[in-house]
């Protein structure tokens, strides 16, 4: 009689203290659910981003990878079904940071706010195409992508490149204003058995009742789980030897049912899925091989030797020493540098304006110590300055802060009629000047 009063006392003292510890852990939970809240409350005031993020990226990556030009949008207003095409030139880099992975798995994009528009075509050097493909360093391309409007409003839209391993690599973008009525949007396709469905709504009950229904069955299994006391609580239980509470026989029969049942449910429904929609083409993961054109950029005609860069941190100017050859046969004129999405034009030169992209402009930023025509045949040496506030306020000034402190850009040169350009590569490392 006493070893059983002694047991029913230890029994009572072990479920009071059960008790208070599962009270306990409940109260953390509360400060969790008020936190929460108070950040759901902080979330709603905070303001939709108008930028994506391409300030952030290391100068010299964006300088020295691919390196955007001609980029050209057709319209910058239309409406839901409408089509815009974006247009547009690039170089890849020779001298291609070290630090970055080489670019041989790419995909070109857009980058837009959300699905308000959608990709209907994709050329790279006049060829159709659907997966990553890889470019090779110094060679030269051109692209076009044909959108689609779906939601109205007014967005901010970039080219990029994804480079694996290594992260976007933004081009030139632009606001596009699209109009009309969301609801009146269509993206009807053909199936390979003849069939015309709307891609907007074919499957999405289907994909509702899946997410619906392994999102329930998982919410019930950790809800099975959570409503007892949890982590410091189950420890303190085992330290008092109550190890045989924490699971009962139903905890393992509900294990059992679930590590047979939700295989057999996967394997069932896809061989009725199987049987369902037996003419299937599976996602690619194929690498395209488009081979660079023939060279727009470092041609051979116009030889650029960069000597030495300066960057001057007080008067925001990047110095270039340059050992020009003229090998056209006509003389020709420095006009245009481009780099990290700015472009610095020479003033009195009728430069091509992109004026629906909202790459930054600076249309007096370059100067040189001899502005005199390149004769054909003559080979110079030229100081170029590119100063403009641009340089801090895109972020390019903190070139001189990173470990691999060089320049890259596209030199543009014209002839005395603005008629036929010549386009060279530059680069070299960064001395920083703060005098």
């Amino acid at each position: 009689m006493m070893k059983t009063s002694l047991l029913k006392k230890s029994h009572q003292e072990n479920s009071l203290q059960t008790a208070q510890l599962k009270e306990r852990s409940e109260s953390p939970l509360n400060w969790l659910l008020l936190l929460g809240i108070v950040i759901t409350i902080y979330m709603l005031g905070i303001q939709s981003a108008m930028a994506h993020g391409e300030k952030n990226l290391e100068p010299y990556v964006r300088m020295r990878t691919i390196q955007w030009y001609d980029v050209q949008w057709s319209k910058q207003k239309l409406n839901v079904n409408d089509e815009v095409t974006v247009t547009g030139k690039f170089h890849v880099a020779e001298d291609w940071p070290i630090s970055v992975p080489k670019p041989d798995a790419t995909f070109l994009n857009i980058s837009t706010p959300g699905p308000v528009l959608i990709r209907t075509e994709r050329y790279l050097n006049g060829k159709p195409y659907m997966n990553s493909v890889a470019l090779q360093p110094g060679g030269d391309y051109d692209f076009k992508v044909v959108l689609k409007g779906r939601l109205p409003g007014r967005y901010h839209i970039h080219t990029f490149f994804n480079l694996s391993d290594a992260g976007q690599v933004m081009g030139p973008g632009t606001w596009l204003d699209i109009g009309g009525n969301a609801a009146d949007f269509k993206n009807n396709v053909q199936t390979l058995n003849g069939e015309t469905v709307n891609m907007e709504t074919y499957g999405l009950g289907n994909g509702i009742f899946w997410h619906s229904f392994w999102a329930l069955l998982g919410t019930g299994w950790l809800l099975w789980w959570v409503r007892r006391p949890l982590f410091i609580a189950r420890y303190r239980m085992l330290q008092i030897g109550l190890e045989e509470e924490l699971i009962t026989p139903l905890d393992k029969n509900i294990g059992k049912a679930m590590l047979i049942g939700v295989p057999v449910l996967v394997f069932g429904f896809y061989f009725m899925t199987v049987n369902q929609y037996p003419k299937t083409i599976p996602l690619q993961a194929s690498l395209d091989q488009i081979l660079p054109l023939t060279a727009k950029v470092n041609a051979g005609e116009v030889d650029v030797e960069t000597l030495r860069a300066e960057y001057h941190v007080s008067e925001r100017a990047m110095t270039l020493m340059l050992k020009i050859k003229n090998g056209s046969d006509k003389p020709i004129q420095i006009a245009e540098f481009a780099t990290g999405g700015v472009r610095f034009l020479k003033k009195g030169i009728l430069a091509p304006d992109h004026s629906n992209t909202d790459s930054l402009v600076a249309r007096e930023g370059l100067a040189l110590d001899n502005p005199a025509p390149i004769q054909a045949g003559e080979e110079r040496q030229v100081t170029l300055v590119a100063k403009d506030v641009a340089w801090e306020s895109e972020r390019l000034d903190g070139l001189i802060n990173d470990a691999d402190s060089r320049i890259g850009g596209l030199l543009f040169f014209y002839d005395d009629l603005i008629g036929e350009r010549f386009i060279s590569s530059i680069t070299a490392a960064v001395i920083p000047k703060f005098n």
